[in-house]
């Protein structure tokens, strides 16, 4: 039963994290690093594939062994961060465009602050 949880929690993550690949605000690599744990526990052939892929895999993988974002990846959040700024100050009411503000402050100072690969 729990593999089967985790199985399902994988593939939710992944979605996610795919959806998030489109959308500014969603993270994508956090939702892919829960999916290469949840599918290490129900699926290894499934985490594999992900560890293996290209562009994903080298991601997970400096994530588990260093606990690392790079630089790049550093970049694209933060201009993902402005995106969605820009985006709530200009289509939504106050105080709710503040949301995305809040949120480019939290997450932003914590990716900022991981070492770099």
């Amino acid at each position: 039963m729990r593999r089967i949880a985790y199985l399902i929690s994988g593939f939710v993550a992944l979605g996610l994290g795919l959806v998030g690949a489109v959308l500014p605000l969603l993270p994508t690599v956090p939702f892919l690093i829960l999916a290469a744990f949840c599918f290490a526990r129900s699926s290894p052939a499934l985490e594999r594939r992900l560890l293996d892929h290209p562009r994903i895999g080298p991601h997970i993988v400096i994530w588990r062994e260093k606990g690392a974002i790079s630089r790049r990846g550093k970049r694209a959040a933060l201009l993902a961060f402005g995106f969605s700024i820009a985006l709530g100050l200009l289509l939504v009411p106050l105080p709710w465009s503040l949301v995305p503000v809040a949120a480019a402050i939290l997450g932003g100072s914590w990716i900022w602050t991981r070492p770099e690969a």
